[in-house]
């Protein structure tokens, strides 16, 4: 008998993403690509060259498990310093390859076989196939498709006896909505007095607009008791392509993430590591990311005034909804293809990220771009 006859895939209702789906039409129709999350213009050449300095100083061997110390002390330093919450060094954070590892490796070491798992829809993709791999349930729930607000109440009704762990992401990817602190209240006293443990997803933590403040997990003493929160240097310093990130929690948590962390990954890139520890010190490189992309957001928006497509300003991250309920009628799978293909412009479709593909009507664009491909993305929407 062959082999593959007897093969029973453990996750067999995952499809090559629609990340990778676009992107790949993107290339072949050599359209302009503002579906996948990555910025098309390059990192500061400062934090190149501490890289280049790292590696031409030696630091090219094994990282300790948990991350280079000093990286490991100025994330602290930088937490306590905006959000109030003082984690311990040596137990409370760990360095990792990008917020996704960070999520999976959270999830793996505590969602066993029949444990339930919150997830609010609309979700990044990485969510789910982590919690099934690990025989755990999603329990899904889907928010309504105007603003993306939350009903804690449905929230709250999603709770049972099996309920192992909760996901919320915020700024929130693809709504491009946060939290508000009343939001986390909320969340707060829904999840008092249970033993649900909490992901956080905060890998946009210093892109929010309008004067807003990024409401985090740390910032509230019950969730940041059983939180891990996942964050992501790649999305904030513009190196997607180096999978670097990390993730704070209790010491009883992260003792049990880091035992499924070691035996993973083991450790993350070392000159990175060090790079990393240095470009932090200095606070602006990352404080000044919400006015950065508030300019783009704005440019963006301005620029396809003229369009027929409709929005409510993002308010955090680097993507930005609009509704095409004016032009068509057509599945936005149907219409994100045919603006690629017809129009040389790709993004996503909403639908991929909700429960049993919801169309909404919108289609999710990626602004962390120059001005000039914006430009040109905007002459194209203007016409559609």
């Amino acid at each position: 008998m062959a082999l593959q006859s007897t093969l029973r895939s453990k996750l067999p209702n995952v499809k090559t993403t629609i990340f990778t789906t676009m992107g790949n039409l993107a290339r072949e129709h050599k359209a302009i690509d503002l579906s996948q999350g990555f910025p098309n213009f390059e990192t500061d050449s400062t934090l190149i060259d501490l890289v280049t300095k790292a590696m031409k100083e030696g630091h090219n061997q094994y990282a300790p498990m948990a991350g280079y110390y000093r990286l490991r002390e100025t994330i602290v330093q930088k937490i306590e310093k905006l959000h109030g919450k003082a984690y311990d060094v040596a137990t409370e954070v760990t360095v990792t390859i990008g917020a996704t590892q960070a999520i999976f490796t959270a999830i793996t070491a505590f969602v066993r076989p029949g444990d339930e798992v919150i997830v609010i829809k609309p979700a990044y993709d990485c969510y789910e196939p982590a919690i099934e791999v690990n025989g755990g349930i999603p329990v899904y729930l889907q928010l309504d498709g105007d603003d993306y607000s939350i009903d804690w109440e449905a929230f709250r009704s999603k709770i049972t006896p099996k309920t192992k762990m909760a996901i919320i992401n915020s700024p929130h990817n693809p709504s491009g909505r946060i939290f508000s602190k009343n939001d986390m209240l909320k969340l707060q006293d829904v999840l008092k007095n249970t033993n649900i443990v909490l992901i956080s997803d905060e890998v946009y933590e210093h892109i929010v607009f309008d004067g807003a403040t990024h409401e985090s997990a740390s910032r509230f003493d019950d969730l940041a008791s059983r939180s891990f929160v996942c964050a992501s240097f790649g999305k904030t310093f513009h190196v997607t392509g180096w999978k670097m990130g990390y993730c704070v929690a209790p010491s009883e948590l992260m003792r049990e993430f880091r035992k499924v962390h070691q035996f993973n990954v083991f450790c993350v890139d070392h000159p990175v590591q060090r790079a990393m520890a240095t470009y932090l010190q200095n606070e602006r490189h990352y404080l000044d990311l919400n006015g950065f992309y508030q300019q783009k957001r704005d440019f963006f928006l301005n620029a396809i005034k003229g369009s027929r497509f409709n929005s409510i300003p993002a308010q955090g991250t680097y993507f930005q909804l609009l509704d095409y309920s004016d032009i068509t009628d057509e599945a936005d799978e149907k219409l994100a293809k045919r603006l690629l293909t017809d129009h040389k412009i790709a993004c996503i479709p909403i639908s991929s990220f909700n429960v049993d593909n919801r169309n909404d009507r919108a289609l999710r664009f990626c602004f962390a771009k120059t001005q000039e491909t914006l430009e040109k993305a905007a002459d194209i929407l203007n016409g559609v």
